[in-house]
């Protein structure tokens, strides 16, 4: 609404003091304060009320004009009820910012005020918003898409002033308003898919809010736009692939009518969401047929010329075929019933994109077929460099799951799990189907894993730990408390620290010298704590088989 507006309304008794060519300035909010400085609580376009408790003198109102010119004010309006007639210092300065001021009878309330702006301001936004959405559906309708969803957000942040984000289900951003302030921060995308999934797994109507430091975000599902919200049989099925709208904003106060056009803006995202998705389809042919011909035994030459039709469509301009990773997925539930293979399939579509790159173009290197519950990825690599331990580089099981362990596992809730295999990479045909038996036998590593999101890589099956997962749980408790409660016991009693320094022991190769200097103790002390480790487990730790049983024990503990 404009300041012009105000004046034409009786029933809020201003009066205008100064500022008659400035009255088409547009207000935004209002505000009540006191405070000498209140900057930190203005963003701009307010009407401020005031009733001048701040000023003890003249010499007040210049400083406190100044601050709220540098805010970006709209306007100042002063309480005659305090002081009588408002302070020809404060009406001066005023003048000299260009500062309009206005005079409230002392027989109208601030809130009287307040309300009126309020509704006013709401109801005008709810129209421009309207206008918005419109305009924007023309765009997309006419033609090619207008842009995407990064235009819709910055029409929201410069005509509306409300700043959104769009994020995938893993905190990934997708897109963002460049309008009115900083990128929002990755460990906040997460935290708000965190509280997104959580909440639609728990039934809660949205849209959900949260807030995060000093900031509140209302969240939007977006969902497929040829799908209803009870088109799914089951919520699980589509809470792990639905993007979100994130809005810098508490809608918990808005009207219905506004409540329904950001549904609209979710609408028009949604569509853009379905139009990139449709791109992904000939990666997950070519992924499907290359899986196919690996599964059923095909000749080498066969896949080969499969590959080197995936690899210019996956790398464009790549000359040569590259070296390949398969990455297997499995979502699995506690009830069967929920169609999984396709929300593996779109899941870890979305891991395999870097966590730091914005827009969905990234996952156009990605080819992810599935099969029943399983889904695998063929993922290309341009090259493939060797670290000085020998190790290739490529795909690390753990730092794909680093960004999405929170919000993943917030969407699984207690009846979930999301396990990952990774293989070694592959230069040839030849070896693409080991290394597609390689990365699920990482994955049924991963799944006997305590935790809702797990990984494994190759580098494990070459390892002892590769076994400790299929140890059946009661044999594995039996086990590590028949040696290592007794240490336990004793240190609870004895603060003796007997657990430490026998992991210190294992770890120094049973070297006295080293063990002690690690501990800083004198080598007769650790020889004492380590003879009393024999005493109560009856094992000798000069023996190599006592050592191993240790090592595992504190391994399975």
């Amino acid at each position: 609404m404009r300041l012009r507006a105000l004046l034409d309304t009786d029933a809020l008794g201003l009066r205008l003091l100064g500022g008659e060519d400035e009255l088409d300035r547009t207000v935004r909010g209002v505000m009540t304060t006191d405070l000498r400085d209140p900057s930190r609580y203005l963003s701009g376009g307010e009407l401020v009320l005031t009733g001048l408790a701040w000023r003890r003198d003249a010499d007040d109102s210049e400083p406190f004009v100044r601050i709220l010119v540098q805010a970006g004010v709209a306007a100042l309006a002063a309480g005659e009820a305090e002081l009588g007639d408002v302070p020809d210092d404060l009406v001066l300065a005023c003048a000299r910012n260009r500062l309009p001021l206005f005079a409230v009878h002392e027989s109208v309330a601030f809130a009287t005020i307040t309300e009126h702006v309020v509704r006013q301001v709401s109801g005008e936004r709810a129209g421009d918003l309207a206008a918005v959405v419109d305009r924007h559906r023309r765009m997309m309708t006419s033609g090619p898409a207008g842009g995407g969803p990064d235009v819709v957000l910055d029409l929201l942040g410069s005509d509306l002033d409300l700043r959104a984000w769009v994020l995938s289900p893993t905190g990934r951003l997708i897109a963002g308003s460049k309008v009115g302030g900083p990128a929002l921060p990755a460990e906040v995308c997460a935290e708000l898919a965190a509280e997104h999934l959580a909440a639609t797994r728990t039934g809660r109507r949205g849209p959900h809010r949260l807030s995060v430091g000093q900031a509140t975000y209302s969240l939007f599902p977006i969902r497929s736009s040829g799908r209803s919200p009870q088109a799914a049989r089951d919520v699980r099925e589509t809470v792990l692939s639905d993007w979100l709208l994130a809005v810098e904003a508490d809608a918990g106060d808005w009207p219905a009518e506004r409540l329904d056009l950001l549904q609209g803006v979710t609408q028009l995202i949604s569509v853009e969401r379905d139009r990139r998705d449709a791109a992904r389809t000939v990666r997950r042919r070519l992924a499907q047929e290359v899986l196919e011909l690996v599964q059923t035994g095909a000749a080498p030459a066969e896949i080969a010329a499969r590959l080197r039709v995936a690899a210019p469509v996956l790398l464009p301009g790549l000359g040569a075929a590259p070296h390949w990773q398969v990455v297997v997925a499995r979502v699995e539930w506690q009830d069967a019933g929920v169609e999984a293979g396709p929300v593996a399939q779109s899941l870890l579509e979305e891991i395999l994109v870097d966590p730091l790159a914005t827009g969905p173009e990234p996952s156009d290197r990605i080819a992810v077929a599935h099969t029943g519950e399983e889904a695998v990825a063929l993922v290309p690599l341009p090259a493939v460099s060797t670290e000085h331990d020998g190790s290739e580089t490529g795909i690390v099981a753990d730092a794909l799951l680093q960004s999405v362990r929170e919000p993943l596992s917030a969407g699984l809730d207690d009846d979930g799990q999301v396990t990952l295999g990774v293989s070694a990479a592959v230069h040839s045909a030849e070896g693409l189907r080991g290394a597609l038996e390689e990365a699920r036998h990482a994955r049924r590593v991963a799944a006997a894993r305590p935790g809702r999101v797990c990984a494994a890589g190759h580098q494990e099956l070459a390892s002892h730990v590769l076994l400790l997962p299929f140890v059946p749980d009661d044999v594995r408790r039996a086990f590590t408390a028949r040696l290592l409660d007794p240490l336990r016991d004793y240190d609870r009693r004895h603060r003796a620290e007997l657990i430490p320094t026998l992991e210190a022991f294992l770890d120094c190769d049973g070297s006295w010298t080293r063990c002690a200097t690690r501990l800083h103790l004198h080598v007769n002390t650790l020889r004492y704590r380590v003879g009393r480790i024999e005493q109560l487990t009856g094992r000798d730790l000069s023996r190599l088989e006592d050592k191993l049983d240790f090592f595992l024990a504190l391994r399975m503990s």
